[in-house]
Parts: structure tokens; sequence; C-alpha cells
């Protein structure tokens, strides 16, 4: 158990990324996560930009250990358009990534929206900056900005009456700000989208119920995961975030039960997922632990994210030590898997972990970093998380 851990690795979102690949050697991580963000969805990531780019992150002394991610196309999620040629392109992508020795992919299946928050500076205690989701927030705007049709009866009454009161007190900046930071999490949202764009964008899923969706997943499983094992790539699907449904649009994987039926679906160690434990967390139903225990053989990625609950479906994105989330629990259960897989002979044994977001703190607070990316925030994290991962293995093997 001594001489193996995780993998610490660190998202990077390329050139224009405000920490630099300089910047993350020195946060004692190995390992880069990231993709070709620059690619338009759909289109195959050619094997010349693939080895590119890694060796850009190879020259700095680190090693681009995850992509995050491939995006999936919205056709290939509704079975729409050109979702056949979008899924060959998704395959074709994977063997390229595989000739050029990257092995694990994390990627998801939300519609839409990869991530949604109503406030991307919520100041705690500390005066550091976290994400939040308030739900009375997000009723909002969906029920009186957006004025999505049926919008109320996807709220209880009370959450309803509470969101009038809160929209009555709102100057227009206010609005506006609250509408930017929801629709931020629309790929491409740097572009901007106006109300009406987002609205004719939830209307292409009608009639997409939550069967279908779960039913275009599997077919995405069965097409993609052959090819994954032939180019020796591990898939990592990553949960929805939050894990519930927003805008009427359903979501499918949320659950210890969603997760496991998808691996199901398709029985192979490259039908993976990636553990995101504020994801998950969000809602008290996912027993983290228990979730490593049960499923932690097809765990090929994991992101270590902490939340603080708070009523209803509210949370904050806390320290990564403290909040909801078990942090120590989930460790020391992902230690006795790698346990379990080095008895086991498995080449996979440092799973690639990374602090997922962090507090904007200290000179961050002044930068213009992407939410919940600022360095120091995360450079805190992994700190934590590294110290949490050695004092637990010294322990277990003393059996103290």
């Amino acid at each position: 158990m001594s001489d193996i851990k995780l993998e610490q690795t660190w998202r990077w979102f390329g050139p224009d990324d405000t920490t630099t690949l300089q910047d993350v050697k020195q946060t004692g991580a190995t390992g880069i996560v990231s993709a070709l963000h620059h690619l338009p969805i759909g289109e195959i990531w050619p094997v010349d930009e693939i080895n590119t780019y890694k060796k850009r992150i190879e020259d700095t002394g680190l090693r681009w250990s995850v992509v995050e991610s491939i995006p999936v196309h919205e056709d290939i999620k509704r079975q729409s358009g050109q979702y056949k040629t979008w899924i060959e392109n998704y395959k074709q992508s994977i063997r390229n990534l595989g000739k050029c020795g990257i092995r694990t992919v994390c990627y998801n299946f939300m519609p839409i929206l990869d991530w949604t928050r109503t406030d991307l500076e919520f100041e705690i205690e500390d005066g550091s900056k976290a994400l939040r989701f308030d739900e009375v927030a997000m009723a909002v705007f969906d029920h009186f900005i957006l004025q999505r049709p049926l919008a109320e009866k996807d709220y209880p009454g009370q959450l309803i009456r509470e969101a009038k009161v809160y929209f009555e007190k709102l100057n227009e900046n206010q609005k506006d700000t609250l509408t930017k930071t929801i629709l931020a999490g629309l790929p491409g949202s740097e572009e901007g989208y106006t109300l009406e764009e987002f609205q004719e964008i939830l209307d292409t899923y009608k009639g997409i119920t939550a069967d279908d969706l779960r039913s275009h997943l599997y077919d995405f499983l069965r097409e993609i995961i052959p090819a994954a094992e032939d180019a020796g790539v591990r898939m990592a699907i990553h949960p929805d975030d939050p894990p519930f449904s927003l805008f009427g649009l359903p979501r499918v994987v949320s659950t210890e039960q969603d997760a496991r039926s998808l691996i199901e679906v398709v029985d192979s160690p490259f039908n993976g997922l990636t553990l995101c434990t504020g994801s998950y967390g969000a809602i008290s139903d996912n027993d983290l632990p228990g979730m490593v225990k049960r499923l932690g053989q097809r765990i090929n990625f994991v992101h270590l994210r902490n939340v603080q609950r708070e009523s209803g479906r509210t949370f904050y994105e806390a320290n990564h030590l403290e909040g909801s989330v078990d942090m120590s629990a989930v460790m020391a259960a992902l230690i006795r898997e790698q346990a379990t897989r080095q008895k086991q002979g498995r080449a996979d044994l440092e799973i690639p972990m990374r602090p997922d977001h962090g507090h904007a703190m200290i000179g961050d607070l002044q930068k213009n970093s992407l939410p919940g990316y600022s360095c120091i925030g995360r450079l805190r994290g992994l700190a934590e998380l590294r110290g949490l991962e050695m004092g637990l293995r010294a322990a277990m093997l003393n059996n103290v």
C-alpha cells in the first residue's frame, strides 16, 4: 500500500490559462488534465494536433494524463441530425488519442449545460469566494426572467412564492448578472447568448424524456467502448452537475444507480466513471465512500471537491476538507481500491486525481480566472488532499 499513490493532476485550459504550465509544476502536480479546446465540437482530433499539444506539456516536465474532455455533440444526446457521423468522429478521436499515448478520457452526457451555478463569487466567512447554487435564484431565472413555458410546474409552490419575492427585489443589473452566471455553463458561452437563443436550444429537447436520454447514452456507449478498448483508452463519464433536472431537461448520471446501470450496459474496464465528489455529493442520497467501495473497480478518474449542502437543493463549494462530503472516508476508500488493484495485478494503479475547483483567494481575487479555477485555491486543495492521502496511508499501513 505504501508504494502507490493517486496521480496528482491539474486542469489546464491551454495557452490562455492564467495558470501557466510552469505554475502547475510548482504545485507538485505531475499530470495535466486538458483538451483541444479550440476544435469545434464533433470534429475529429488529428494525431498531429494531439502530439503538438502533448509535446508542449511534456516540454515543461509534465505529462498529459487525462483528456477532459472530448465534448459529446448535442445531436448524439438527442439522436438527431448527423449523430451517426459525430459518433464515428468521436471513435476516431479516441483511436487517435490512443496512438498518442493518452489513456484516460473524461466526458459527460448532460444536455446543453455542462454545469450550472447561480453565483460565481459567493463570499464565505474567510473572505474568499466560492461557487454557489441557490434553488430560489434558479427558480427566479427560470420562471421570472427566462419565463420558460411550464417552468412553474417544476418547482414547489412555496419555492415559487419565495422566488417572486426575490425577483421583485432585483434591479436590472442584478438580473443581468444572474442571467450571465447561469448561461456561463453553456458551451461557447463566452460568445454570449440571448434569452431567446437559450430558449430555442431548450426547445430542441422537447419530447425527450429521461428514458430517451438514458437509451441514447447506452447506444453511445455500445458504439464507443469497443473503440476505446482497441485503443487502450479508459473512458470516465462525469456525473451531472448539479445532479438533478434543470429547465425541464432530463439528467441520467446523477445517482449511484445511474452509474451502476451505465457501467453494466457495456461490461468493460474501459467503460468507467469519473468520481466527482462535488457533483455526486450535492445530494445527500449519494454515499460517496460506499460508491467507491461498490463501484471502485470502474473508477478511472477522480475529481475531489467538497460542497456544503444547505436547505433544499442549495449548496456552495466548500474548502476541500470541509463541507458535507466526508473527504477522509472517500480518500480511505480510494486507497483501499488501489490496494485491491495491486493485488489483482492491474496496470491502472495510479488513479488520476485532481483538486476540482477552488476558492478565489489572496492575490487571485484580483485576477480574471475562470470561475472555480483560480490557482491558489486549487493549490491549497491539492496540498490538503496530498497531506490527507499521505497521513491515511501511513496510518493504514501501521494499523493505527
